[in-house]
């Protein structure tokens, strides 16, 4: 016993100076809000897009930050999607193009890899890629009720019969975290939700949507 105590005694004080001279970082977890507006469009397979159209997206961040400048970073949040198309359709025997107007909207989880840069002042560049994971919670479909060629379609209508539970894309991803105060940071930033799957239940005329969020969060 005389023998071992000495022997745990210089196990502790080595352990515990190899601890101080090579001490590794806890780098933990960040959880954050986001709100921010998005820019969508839609495109079918046959037909065109009509431009971009506003939409909007809230809710939690959350970043596991695994290195000091690496980090697996995701969220929760609601997010619609709009868009605007010129589509053609085939009625009695002849094509027509109709003019629809899509909103979709998703519970949105996104996967990702974020890379910092080392602090620049108050300030750290990243960059980001993933994958977005959503879930539909709703969608609509309208138009002006005439379309062109001569056909007619419905004012509104509700459309998630017609269109898939789960969408995914392809997120790239760029933006700055400002330092604000302790524990405090405002994130800001540009990123494409590319869809790469398509929304609607049927695989004639394919439609996939997808946007540019602006992206603006604060981390706690």
């Amino acid at each position: 016993m005389k023998r071992l105590f000495p022997g745990f005694l210089l196990i502790f004080l080595s352990t515990n100076l190899f601890a101080q001279q090579f001490k590794l970082p806890e780098y933990g977890f960040r959880l954050g809000l986001t709100a921010h507006p998005t820019i969508g469009w839609v495109k079918p397979e046959t037909g065109k897009s009509n431009g971009v159209s506003l939409g909007f997206s809230y809710g939690l961040l959350g970043d596991f930050n695994f290195a000091e400048n690496y980090s697996f970073s995701t969220a929760l949040t609601i997010t619609t999607i709009n868009g605007e198309s010129t589509e053609a359709q085939t009625v009695n025997s002849s094509q027509i193009a109709i003019e629809r107007k899509y909103k979709l909207q998703y519970i949105e989880i996104p996967l990702t890899i974020k890379l910092r840069t080392g602090q620049l002042g108050d300030v750290r560049w990243y960059g980001q890629f993933g994958l977005s994971n959503d879930f539909k919670i709703g969608a609509k479909q309208s138009g002006d009720g005439v379309v062109k060629d001569g056909g007619q379609s419905p004012d509104s209508e509700r459309i998630s019969k017609y269109t898939r539970f789960y969408r995914a894309g392809l997120i790239i991803g760029a933006g700055a975290e400002f330092d604000v105060a302790d524990h405090t940071t405002v994130a800001a930033g540009l990123s494409l939700n590319n869809g790469f799957t398509n929304i609607r239940s049927s695989e004639a005329n394919s439609l996939r949507n997808h946007y540019i969020g602006l992206n603006i969060g604060v981390f706690f």
